[in-house]
C-alpha cells in the first residue's frame, strides 16, 4: 500500500509520494516563464498542485492519467490544500497498485450486485422483471454497471458509485413507495418506480470513461446518458414483442424526465406520480452524497466550513468538528434527599475549559476561517462584544463610534 495518501499530507511538511495526474495544464508566470498547474489524485481525494521551476525539463515526460512520483511541500492557500512540486518523475503502471489511486465505493461491488439482482427478481410485474433481467444478464452491461461511477465529479464519483446510488434509491423506494401506495389509494406502483430507478442512469455506463481517471467517452459527449439509455431500452425491447406499448412509454418517460426540469437537461418534465417521485428521490440522494463528500474533502483545511460547492450552491458545515469544539457544559448533579451533605443544594463538578470560536466569511467561495480563545475555569473573561467598535482614526469611524455609544444608553 502506498503512503502517504493525500488525506495524510500535513501542512508545511515535505512529502514524497506517488499520485495519479488527473489534470495537467501549462500556464505562464507574470514573467512569461511557464509553470505547471496540475491536479494530483489518489483514492482518498485530489489536491491542487503547482510546479514553478524547471518545468521545461519534465514537461514532455508525462501526461494526464499517468502516475508520477513527486517530492514537494503541502501548504494551505486560501485555506485550501495546495501542493508545490519540487521534483517529479513518471512511474510505470506495473510499479503501482491501481486500487490505491481510484476512489471506490466502501461497499463490495459483488455484494451490491447480488442485492440488486435479488430486488429485481422480487418484482411482481412479469413484463418489468423480464426486461430488467435482460439488462442485468447482458455480460457487458453487468461488468460496466458494477464498475461505473454515477458521475464524473458531482455525486457518487467513484468506482461502483452508480450501483451504490441505484441501490440507495431502491431502498428509499421501499420506504416511500408503500407510504403513498397505501395513503393515496394505490397512487404509486412500486414495481414501475423500481424499474425507473434501475434504468434512469443506465446510459452512464457508456457515457462515462472510467478505466483510469473519470471522463466522458466520445459517445457520452455526443449523446449524453439519457439518449443512450433510451436507445438501450429500444434495443432490449426487440426481444419482447408483447411488451405493452403504454408501459414502455411510461418507462421511457421516467428516463427522459428524471432530471426534473428542462433547464437541468431533461427533455421532458415528470407528469405522473412515479416519474415525479423518481426525480425527487434521485435529487435527494445525489445531494446528500454531495454534502457528505464536501464535508469529507480537504480535511487539512481549518475551520468549521468546507469550501464553496457549486453543485450545492453553498458551503457545508463540518458538524462533528463544530460540536467537538463547542462541548455542552456539564450539568450540576443534584444531591439526593437525606444525604449527609443535604445542606448543599448542588455539587458542581469541575467545569472543562471551553473554546469560543469566531467565524469570518470573506466571500461565498472562500472557506470560513476560525480563531479561538480558550476560557479557563475560575478566570474572569469579558463576553464577546456583538458590535465591535470601528477604528476611530477617521471621521466616519468617529461618527459610527458615537452612534453606537448613543444606542447603548
Amino acid at each position: 500500500m502506498k503512503s502517504p495518501f493525500i488525506r495524510e499530507l500535513k501542512p508545511d511538511e515535505i512529502s514524497t509520494a506517488v499520485f495519479l495526474v488527473s489534470a495537467k495544464e501549462v500556464r505562464q508566470k507574470r514573467t512569461g516563464e511557464p509553470y505547471l498547474s496540475m491536479v494530483l489524485a489518489d483514492r482518498t481525494g485530489e489536491i491542487d498542485s503547482k510546479m514553478w521551476d524547471n518545468v521545461g525539463e519534465i514537461l514532455e515526460t508525462f501526461d494526464r492519467d499517468d502516475f508520477v512520483k513527486v517530492k514537494g511541500l503541502m501548504q494551505l492557500y486560501n485555506n485550501r490544500p495546495q501542493f508545490t512540486v519540487h521534483k517529479l518523475r513518471r512511474v510505470e503502471d506495473r510499479e503501482v497498485d491501481f486500487r490505491d489511486f481510484f476512489p471506490a465505493s466502501k461497499y463490495d461491488a459483488a455484494g451490491m450486485w447480488a442485492e440488486l439482482r435479488g430486488i429485481v427478481s422480487g418484482i411482481a410485474n412479469d413484463h418489468i422483471r423480464n426486461l430488467l433481467n435482460a439488462f442485468l444478464d447482458d455480460p457487458d452491461i453487468a461488468v460496466r454497471y458494477q464498475t461505473a461511477p454515477a458521475a464524473k465529479t458531482i455525486h457518487h464519483a467513484f468506482r461502483s458509485g452508480l450501483l451504490e446510488h441505484v441501490l440507495s434509491l431502491l431502498k428509499l423506494a421501499k420506504l416511500v413507495g408503500p407510504h403513498y401506495e397505501a395513503s393515496q389509494a394505490g397512487m404509486i406502483d412500486v414495481d414501475l418506480l423500481s424499474a425507473g430507478i434501475v434504468l434512469h442512469d443506465i446510459g452512464k455506463i457508456y457515457e462515462l470513461s472510467y478505466d483510469r481517471g473519470f471522463g466522458y467517452s466520445a459517445e457520452g459527449q455526443l449523446l449524453g446518458h439519457i439518449a443512450i439509455a433510451i436507445r438501450m431500452i429500444a434495443d432490449k425491447l426487440r426481444a419482447f414483442p408483447d411488451f405493452p406499448v403504454e408501459l414502455r412509454n411510461l418507462l421511457e418517460h421516467m428516463v427522459l424526465s428524471h432530471h426534473g426540469q428542462l433547464e437541468f437537461g431533461s427533455p421532458k418534465i415528470p407528469v405522473f406520480p412515479e416519474a415525479l417521485l423518481l426525480h425527487y428521490l434521485d435529487d435527494m440522494d445525489s445531494k446528500m452524497e454531495c454534502m457528505r463528500a464536501q464535508i469529507d474533502r480537504d480535511p487539512q483545511s481549518e475551520g468549521y466550513f468546507s469550501a464553496y460547492s457549486p453543485s450545492l450552491g453553498r458551503v457545508a458545515l463540518r458538524k462533528a468538528r463544530y460540536l467537538e469544539s463547542n462541548p455542552v457544559p456539564t450539568q450540576p448533579e443534584t444531591v439526593p434527599a437525606g444525604d449527609d451533605t443535604a445542606d448543599q443544594t448542588t455539587i458542581h463538578s469541575t467545569p472543562p475549559a471551553y473554546t469560543v470560536h469566531s467565524t469570518h466569511f470573506h466571500s461565498a467561495e472562500t472557506t470560513a476561517s476560525n480563531s479561538s480563545t480558550t476560557i479557563h475555569p475560575g478566570r474572569a473573561s469579558a463576553p464577546p462584544n456583538p458590535k465591535p467598535a470601528p477604528a476611530g482614526n477617521s471621521i466616519f469611524g468617529a461618527k459610527l463610534q458615537q452612534a453606537l455609544h448613543d444606542e447603548r444608553k
